[in-house]
């Protein structure tokens, strides 16, 4: 009657073994760099009164003239990132990608993903990568939980907003770097973003 015992339970650890090790990989290589429980590891360039509170960063008044943004330590070539954001009407903010340096962020040396439904010129406004492809018609993103999915790959791009696709372009300026989370105005929040390297 022991041995049974024994393979029951031996049996049952390995099949808690195959399930937790099932649940770790179960992200498909999702690396979550911000989300509820945890803000990450993020280089500030720029001053914002960026702080963690109810389960997200938030940003909502600059420290001086210059942008703020939140820069990641890795630098990534191919990839797709997965962030939920949510912004006031006055926000100015973007998921800057691919930048050639990681000391200075804007939109010359970087594709900047744009958060901006006040932007004068709203081709390039949310949903757009400024400077590089536009998007009509404009989806506003200010007042409700949004999530961005960017996928580089090579120099294609493709941009989706709330499950709709915003702008896609073949671009080869940029190819790899690191991205920011940018506050630039208005209330910001990112609340969960995750990388998945290709």
């Amino acid at each position: 009657m022991r041995y049974p015992l024994r393979t029951l339970a031996a049996a049952t650890l390995v099949g808690a073994a195959a399930f937790y090790a099932g649940a770790a990989s179960g992200d498909d290589g999702w690396i979550t760099l911000l989300d509820s429980t945890n803000k990450g590891e993020w280089t500030e360039v720029g001053k914002a009164n960026w702080e963690f509170k109810d389960g997200a960063m938030v940003a909502d008044k600059l420290d001086g003239k210059e942008l703020s943004y939140l820069v990641t330590k890795n630098s990534y070539k191919d990839f797709q990132i997965r962030a939920e954001f949510w912004v006031d009407e006055e926000a100015n903010s973007g998921v800057f990608i691919r930048c050639d340096r990681s000391d200075k962020i804007d939109a010359k040396i970087c594709y900047e993903v744009n958060i901006f439904d006040k932007r004068p010129d709203p081709s390039y406004g949310t949903g757009a990568i400024v400077n590089v492809a536009k998007v009509d018609p404009m989806p506003k993103a200010a007042g409700k939980w949004n999530v961005y999915e960017i996928t580089a790959k090579g120099p294609h791009l493709t941009i989706v907003l709330n499950g709709q696709k915003t702008a896609e372009v073949d671009d080869s300026t940029h190819l790899s770097g690191p991205f920011g989370l940018q506050y630039g105005s208005g209330v910001v929040k990112f609340r969960k973003v995750q990388i998945k390297p290709l």
